[in-house]
């Protein structure tokens, strides 16, 4: 029996149509990955699971008591919890069980009541058994293997990063060990350790999962089938990814072939119509076209629509454009030891480090959005900046990609916008809807073409990586690679970057390092 039957699911957004008449089961102890290019649906998906999102039709059908744990990174939580207090709430009713037993402790001895006794003595033995005494070195281990450790376990929640604080509501998720775990995403803000302490956790995981990833390698690790949406449907594969994609190979092949065929069929029908509709044989011309009515057409096998991205690069000197000395970032404190480093024209530096340790506040200082605590940095004066902040911030949600472009770039027409963003791989169908209601995917690749259409010689990119497909990954890469002017890149994926780095500056080292 399975734990979730999803039957006939068929659902649209605004006017695309994302899945028609879908179905697949997830069964006990199964670790589904879920794959598709931005804007196809992923993330609606593990909305329409969790029943946050109503289906146009379908059913969705979970096995009776079972516990499902959503990743949701933008769940409210308690900002005045520490992150060790909002952990410990994984525990509550075992917490809860600890008070009443205590209470009955006492009561029992004041009362001389053996009864009391027993039913403390009782609870006592549930604890036992749900290993509440191993609670505090559970939550050590989560804490290490996602790095929050390096965070402080005594932070307060609302003083975390967007990134620090989905790290954390994912341990929660984690230590609390429901059947079932839906998780979007969740390598996105992990370092490459963190990603793999991530992929053993989840290889060893008793229940059932369903990941939506686009990190290849991270999937391969945990899935034991892959759930690919393309072409207004969900089909599932068994097997690892590697397996999925040789068998999704062969499918597109057999899809091409079926609708070539089904093409000329259509193409020498409409041909017998046109010359026969109004002739001897006009009955017969009338009952084909009707065929062709009731016809199931096979959509177009548009199945990769891969950006062109291509940085407006400015010419650069190729002595030193960036000095940076003694440098301390943070807000009302340094988060770093002083940095030093040095950037010539046209180099390319990569830097990593533990997500939450600064490295998004060090380019924000770099680009004057917080004041440095002390240190100080020179741009040379030839340098024009393109920034590419990680966060999906608008000012304004309810504008489109269409508004948001010709409003950065008023001199463009209407059909300019268009191709600029299609070239990015915004979807046709996305170009007029709200920005907020598109995926991570789609509004990482509108930012996108606001930087492209700004010319530069210096990028500072902040982990751009995140939330785009595999297609988009590798058109901003070889656009990384073919730009001529100088990178500062913060990336956890060390794939994306390993070939073309000319140096990294790994900032979670406690001793000040330089990079010349």
């Amino acid at each position: 029996m399975s734990l979730l039957k999803v039957e006939h699911l068929s659902h649209s957004f605004a006017d695309k149509k994302l899945y028609e008449n879908a179905s697949f089961d997830l069964y006990k102890g199964e670790h589904m990955g879920v794959v598709g290019q931005n804007g196809t649906g992923k993330s609606t998906l593990i909305r329409i699971l969790t029943g946050e999102i109503v289906p146009d039709k379908g059913e969705i059908s979970w096995q009776s008591n079972v516990q499902i744990g959503h990743l949701d990174q933008y769940a409210e939580v308690d900002g005045q919890y520490t992150i060790y207090d909002y952990l410990s709430t994984a525990f509550a009713d075992l917490f809860a069980m600890e008070a009443r037993m205590n209470q009955l402790y006492e009561e029992s001895a004041v009362k001389a009541d053996n009864q009391l006794l027993m039913q403390a003595v009782e609870i006592q033995e549930q604890l036992e058994t749900n290993d509440f005494y191993l609670i505090d070195s559970k939550i050590q281990k989560i804490i290490a293997g996602l790095g929050i450790d390096a965070i402080g376990t005594d932070r307060v929640i609302q003083t975390l990063s967007g990134g620090q604080r989905a790290k954390v509501i994912l341990a929660k998720l984690l230590l609390e060990q429901p059947n079932v775990l839906l998780l979007d995403e969740p390598t996105n803000f992990l370092d490459k350790e963190h990603v793999e302490w991530l992929a053993d956790y989840l290889l060893t995981f008793t229940g059932a999962f369903i990941v939506v990833s686009h990190d290849e390698a991270f999937l391969e690790k945990i899935s034991s089938c892959i759930c690919n949406i393309e072409l207004g449907t969900i089909k599932k594969y068994h097997g690892t990814f590697s397996d999925f994609i040789k068998q999704k190979e062969h499918l597109r092949q057999d899809y091409i072939r079926q609708y070539q065929a089904q093409q000329k069929h259509i193409e020498k029908t409409e041909e017998y119509i046109r010359k026969n509709i109004a002739g001897v044989n006009s009955k017969m011309a009338k009952g084909r076209r009707k065929q062709l009515e009731r016809m199931d057409r096979l959509a177009a096998p548009v199945f990769t629509q891969k950006p062109t991205i291509e940085f407006q690069a400015l010419p650069l000197i190729n002595h030193t454009v960036l000095e940076v000395n003694d440098l301390e970032v943070g807000y009302d404190r340094s988060l770093l030891p002083k940095i030093n480093f040095s950037i010539a024209g046209g180099q390319k530096l990569v830097i990593t480090g533990f997500n939450g340790i600064g490295k998004s506040t060090m380019l924000k200082t770099l680009m004057g959005i917080i004041p440095a605590i002390g240190g100080h940095f020179h741009f040379a004066r030839q340098v024009k900046i393109g920034y590419y902040e990680q966060d999906l911030k608008w000012e304004n949600g309810s504008w489109t990609p269409m508004q948001i472009i010709s409003d950065a770039f008023p001199k463009l027409n209407k059909k300019e916008v268009f191709s600029h963003l299609a070239r990015c791989g915004v979807k046709d169908a996305h170009v007029t809807q709200e920005i907020r209601s598109l995926s991570g995917g789609e509004q990482s690749k509108v930012k996108l073409c606001r930087l492209l259409l700004s010319p530069s010689n210096f990028l500072i990119l902040d982990e751009p990586t995140n939330h785009l497909d595999a297609e988009a990954k590798d058109a901003l890469q070889q656009a990384l690679i073919a730009f001529e002017g100088s990178v500062i890149l913060v990336s956890h994926e060390a794939s994306f970057y390993r070939e073309w780095a000319d140096g990294i500056l790994n900032i979670e080292v406690k001793e000040d390092k330089a990079y010349r």
